[in-house]
């Protein structure tokens, strides 16, 4: 679990740091980047799915997917992030992730390009996000890490959405 790695992880104070970001992270590929969420965040990883589409919804909600019994509600990341649509192929999954808002709770999948790995990335190996010069605006990143020369951006999958898209998507 994170939470295990984060209580092994120091500080520079020498103190357990709470918000530590370091830990295990389930990398992806959304178009010529890899992105990473912590894997205590993913549920399962599925085939990408014929998925309903639901009338009158957010254009980054591709509509909703019957799993096992419990319809949830399915995003594309390309398009909340204002990526260029791209077809699916045989590498396109959804990845079935839980999200904490501040208000609710979802269980939702996300579409995304290609799964890659999961890593364990160090704090000492995750850059805050301001050095992209972001703002308030970044709520969503918890940094970008690096992995030799390789860079990772690293989401809080939690501040992907706003809270009302969140309920919006919860109430599905």
């Amino acid at each position: 679990m994170v939470e295990n790695a984060v209580s092994d992880s120091k500080s520079s104070k020498g103190l357990v740091a709470k918000s530590d970001p370091g830990g295990k992270y389930l990398t992806f590929v959304l178009g010529d980047e890899v992105f990473g969420i912590q894997i205590t965040k993913v549920q399962e990883i599925i085939r990408m799915q014929n998925v309903t589409k639901v009338p009158r919804v957010k254009p980054f909600v591709r509509g909703v997917i019957n799993l096992r019994g419990k319809i949830i509600p399915v995003i594309e990341l390309r398009t909340k992030f204002n990526m260029d649509k791209q077809d699916d192929t045989d590498k396109t999954c959804i990845i079935v992730i839980q999200v904490e808002g501040e208000v609710v709770s979802c269980t939702m999948g996300v579409i995304i390009d290609e799964v890659r790995e999961v890593l364990n990335i160090s704090s000492e190996a995750i850059e805050p996000p301001t050095v992209l010069g972001y703002s308030e605006s970044n709520d969503f990143m918890l940094g970008i890490g690096k992995i030799g020369d390789e860079v990772k951006i690293l989401l809080n999958i939690d501040k992907i959405l706003t809270s009302s898209e969140l309920a919006m998507l919860a109430e599905m």
